[in-house]
């Protein structure tokens, strides 16, 4: 084979990668090609390199090669390879046997034991097995046998005894909590956390009780956790004093309320009410009280349905003294739709025209229409429950009579009002305990409600100016939703008895304030509203004429204690219970519970009663 005369020319400047090929890749019959391809310029060898092919680890790099025909200097030259597989060293024959050849090389003969397939009756069968087995036992635990578990096995929290933190607990324990109040005080005596029903001698639970035994207590708003005083004037009442909360304190181991002569915006006089109104609340039981009472002051411990604050006029508007659950004209302005019934035109309150009521009308009745604001719940048939503000008075103190006496007023206030305020007060509808100090009180109410009150008299001794004893008072009451039962005699009796000096002054049953054809109203339930405490020393003369030669000040009322109780079975403590609740409605019309000034709904307060469907409005 001839060369081509360009190969014959002096060598290029240039490198050529040829020069890469070793002496080994030349052969017999193509040695001068190798030759001139396997030197290369002397230009690209100036800087002498320390390294050699010699030096590589691939054992046929170097052979065949001497250092008179090449120079190896760099590194490039000793980890470059020739580009013919057959010259590094390594038999590439198909035939050549290697160690792992028999797992690339399938053998039907060998491979068909394994083929057909074996048994897990093995070591290492059984533990995988017994692996997978535990993972899925795991999984199936996890997600479907630990919420079974917890189901069956829970243990619903025990009410033996046990009320909420701060109560006593199953084993009749009370908590000491430094710095914090439960609902029980630790200074109650454990003879006091049970109690007799005056009505079927059912033993009944303490669930609430403040003993007053650490001085120096305060009642501004954020002061105590059950307790608030009132900064505000009670116009409701006339009243002559302005409730400041610096008036009520506790001292000597009793809450005191001092009324004094001092001068508060533009009144004459200042006192106290304090309130655990949207703080604690209850419904059905018993509530008693420990007092002295001052004297010819209006000293008054009562309580209210939550969904009105004591003093905030707006938020009372249209809910006191209510307690109605009816869609009948009971609930629309004045009690009369139309002028009619006519017996509300007449008989009434003599101060007023003689008309029975100069109610706005329940605001939140069960004639409210579909949609509108109303705090629930629904009965069955759709219709709201009807819900309000209704008053129990624990006591009123009075003095009166000749020669003068004191006395205390019991007494429950209603709307909407029987014809002429005739409450039917029939023998079996009420019931006196000791008619030579107890009797019905001749006021059976006015143009603003309507009252059911006995008046009892005191023990003339337990007034602070004289011996300073305490005497308790209280009610006993037993509310029903609104319900019935078709068999009677599964029927809950509805009562309220009044006690005095621990004992039974009067009782009224719901039969007495039964449906009155003559007007055309239903019948007016027991309340069933979550029930506020309220304690207040004043001065009015709406209760009776004011002997203020005699007044002294300061007057002080004393309250040693005051304790709630209620059936075992029947624990329902909480201002926002679930089958009456209250925080919402509160919370959407909050300006109302918080601005005294506020003085009516529409007017004050500028917000419309929700629509009537009995006035056709839906």
């Amino acid at each position: 084979m001839c060369l081509p005369d360009t190969l014959n020319t002096p060598a290029s400047n240039a490198p050529s990668t040829a020069s890469l090929i070793p002496p080994s890749a030349r052969s017999p019959n193509q040695g001068a090609v190798q030759a001139a391809f396997a030197r290369a310029p002397q230009s690209l060898r100036s800087v002498p390199s320390l390294n050699s092919l010699n030096d590589s680890p691939y054992s046929g790099a170097a052979a065949g090669r001497t250092t008179a025909g090449y120079q190896v200097n760099s590194i490039s030259d000793k980890f470059s390879l020739a580009p013919d597989p057959r010259t590094w060293g390594a038999d590439l024959s198909p035939n050549h046997a290697e160690p792992d050849d028999y797992l690339h090389n399938p053998d039907p003969r060998r491979d068909r034991k394994h083929d057909r397939g074996g048994h897990v009756l093995t070591y290492r069968g059984l533990t995988n097995l017994g692996c997978l087995f535990v993972l899925t036992a795991g999984l199936l635990t996890l997600f479907a046998g630990y919420p079974m578990i917890s189901y069956f096995t829970r243990h619903d929290i025990s009410l033996n005894d046990g009320f909420n933190l701060g109560g006593i607990n199953a084993s009749g324990q009370l908590p000491s909590m430094t710095n914090d109040w439960g609902l029980i005080d630790v200074d109650t005596p454990s003879s006091a956390y049970t109690v007799t029903s005056f009505a079927d001698g059912s033993e009944w639970q303490l669930v609430f009780s403040d003993e007053f035994n650490v001085d120096g207590r305060t009642f501004w708003p954020g002061d105590d956790p059950y307790w608030e005083a009132a900064n505000l004037h009670y116009w409701q009442t006339n009243d002559l004093e302005w409730y400041y909360p610096d008036t009520v304190t506790t001292k000597g181991g009793y809450l005191e309320i001092t009324m004094s002569e001092r001068t508060m915006n533009n009144l004459n006089y200042t006192s106290g009410l304090i309130s655990s109104w949207n703080k604690f609340c209850f419904t059905g039981g018993m509530v008693l009280v420990s007092v002295s009472l001052p004297g010819a002051n209006d000293i008054t411990v009562w309580t209210m349905g939550n969904l009105g604050r004591v003093g905030y006029g707006a938020s009372l508007d249209g809910l006191w003294p209510y307690s109605y659950d009816s869609c009948d004209v009971g609930t629309a302005p004045n009690q009369t739709i139309n002028g009619q019934p006519a017996a509300a035109l007449t008989n009434g309150d003599p101060s007023n025209g003689d008309v029975l009521s100069y109610l706005p009308g329940q605001r939140l009745s069960r004639c409210t229409c579909p949609g509108q604001s109303h705090p629930g719940p629904v009965h069955s048939d759709g219709t709201y429950v009807g819900r309000s503000a209704p008053e129990i008075d624990i006591f009123e103190a009075q003095i009166s009579g000749e020669p003068l006496t004191g006395q205390v007023s019991q007494s429950a206030q209603w709307a909407p009002m029987n014809a002429a305020y005739e409450w039917y007060n029939t023998s079996g509808n009420f019931a006196i305990a000791n008619p030579s100090i107890t009797a019905l009180n001749p006021y059976m109410g006015g143009a603003w409600q309507q009252a059911t009150s006995g008046v009892t008299e005191t023990n003339q001794s337990c007034y602070t100016g004289i011996s300073g004893c305490f005497q308790t008072y209280g009610y006993e009451y037993q509310p029903v939703y609104c319900s019935r039962s078709p068999n009677p005699s599964h029927e809950t009796r509805q009562y309220i008895t009044w006690i005095t000096n621990d004992q039974v002054a009067w009782t009224i049953d719901a039969s007495g304030m039964a449906a009155d054809s003559r007007v055309n109203i239903s019948d007016r339930p027991v309340p069933q509203e979550p029930m506020y405490l309220i304690m207040n020393l004043a001065i009015s003369p709406n209760f009776a004429t004011i002997d203020f030669t005699n007044l002294v000040f300061p007057a002080v009322m004393q309250v040693d204690w005051i304790r709630v109780y209620q059936p075992k079975s029947a624990i329902n403590i909480g201002c926002d219970p679930k089958d009456f609740p209250t925080a919402a409605y509160i919370n959407e019309y909050i300006e109302a519970y918080s601005n005294p000034n506020l003085t009516t709904w529409n007017g004050d307060y500028g917000q419309p009663f929700p629509k009537n469907s009995l006035l056709t409005q839906c």
